[in-house]
This record gives structure tokens, C-alpha cells and sequence, in this order.
């Protein structure tokens, strides 16, 4: 682990933690199959869950429901599509979870450092979180493509920490998803799961070192787990 300043710090993941991006997801997902001609094939709420897995996870659902199996020719040929899809509507349906923003706002006023580690694109990000008017309160954006690795790597996690002025041996990471987990892991970081996310209460699976079930609960959590 990187040796940090002492400053404690709480990097959050974005889609499906921060803010309900499922549904842009799968609208970008569905303007590909739409544009081959096969119409929507994704449903925005039963299939909110894969949309966190990735643009490549929706297109090869899309596929399999269509052809029986995925062919990832199919799949590598419409992902630039997808992403063109997403940038052009990137916040129509997105929603910030209720109380995200103000328990963001406590945790600068407590003296942590604040950023984001996500596996969407670092520009994406930047374009997304720019739109929803929130850029500027988080003090480090990590994406997929900012550094040679991505989540599950401890690396984005470590950088993510260190741009934001804060020490990863005193981070704690907030997500969603085994990813998340894994990250936290492989950082030997405490990891807070959402139980308002895309699985909701059945990441409680992933026996995080906490869950969070509203943001109004964020302060006392970071508290406990890393001072």
C-alpha cells in the first residue's frame, strides 16, 4: 500500500452508489439494438442489475435474448455505438440517491478527502457528473481508462485516495457491487455497501464491514470504520 499524509478519506463508486444511472445505460444499450432493427430488447428496471455490469454485459444480454447466445464480435462491433448512444443522453433518466450530496457535504466539513473511483469511462464520468452540477465536490475522479488497470485492481482505488489528498492507508471505499468488494480487498480498505443500489439489501452477501441503507447513516459509518 502507498504510504498516504494520514488524512482520512472515503472514495465513493459511482453508478448504482452515487447516483441510478440504469436507466441511461439501458437506453444506450437499446438505441444499438433499435439501429440493427430488433427494437428495445432491454428493460429499463428488470434489467437495471446488468446495466452495472457494463455496456458489454447489456449488449450480450440484448443478444442472447435475441439469438439464443452472444457473439462477441456482435458485442465488440456495437460497444462504440453504445458509448455514443450514452453521451449523447447521458442524464435524462439519472437520479443522485437521496441525501448523497449533503452527506458528501458533511464529510468535507469533518476534514476527509472526497473522491471517485468508477469503471465507467474517466470522460464519461467527468461528462456525467459535470451535467448533474457535481463535479467540483468531489476532489479526485478516477475512471476504467485512467490508469493501465481498473476495479477489482487496488490501483484506481490507491490513486483515487492520493488525488484526493488523502491517505489509502486511512480510505475507506462506498459502492455496490462484488467489484466494489473486491477493491476494498485487494486494497485491505473497509468497504461500505448500498442496500438502496441495483441488488439492493442482497449485497449484505458480500459480508462488507458495512451496509448503508441511506446516506443520512454515511457519518456515523465512516466514524466507526476509520476514525
Amino acid at each position: 500500500m502507498t504510504q498516504g499524509n494520514g488524512k482520512r478519506t472515503v472514495i465513493f463508486d459511482l453508478d448504482g452508489t452515487l447516483a441510478d444511472t440504469s436507466g441511461d445505460l439501458i437506453a444506450a444499450a437499446n438505441a444499438c439494438f433499435e439501429g440493427l432493427g430488433h427494437g428495445a430488447l432491454l428493460d429499463p428496471v428488470a434489467d437495471a442489475l446488468t446495466a452495472f455490469h457494463g455496456g458489454r454485459a447489456m449488449l450480450r444480454l440484448g443478444f442472447e435474448r435475441l439469438n439464443g447466445t452472444a457473439d462477441e464480435t456482435d458485442v465488440d462491433r456495437e460497444f462504440p455505438n453504445l458509448l455514443t448512444a450514452y453521451e449523447v443522453d447521458i442524464d435524462r433518466h439519472t437520479v443522485i440517491y437521496p441525501g448523497t450530496m449533503a452527506a458528501v457535504e458533511r464529510l468535507h466539513v469533518a476534514g476527509y478527502a472526497v473522491g471517485i473511483c468508477t469503471n465507467k469511462p474517466e470522460g464519461l464520468a467527468r461528462l456525467l457528473l459535470t451535467r448533474l452540477g457535481i463535479l467540483d465536490r468531489f476532489t479526485s475522479l478516477i475512471g476504467a481508462d485512467t490508469l493501465p488497470t481498473r476495479k477489482p485492481d487496488p490501483a484506481p482505488f490507491v490513486a483515487a485516495a492520493l488525488q484526493a489528498g488523502g491517505d489509502p492507508t486511512c480510505a475507506l471505499l462506498v459502492g455496490d457491487t462484488v467489484t466494489d468488494r473486491e477493491t476494498a480487498r485487494a486494497a485491505n480498505a473497509p468497504c461500505i455497501l448500498v442496500g438502496f443500489g441495483p441488488e439492493g439489501p442482497g449485497v449484505a452477501r458480500l459480508e462488507p464491514e458495512a451496509m448503508l441503507n441511506h446516506y443520512d447513516d454515511l457519518d456515523e459509518t465512516v466514524a466507526r470504520l476509520i476514525g
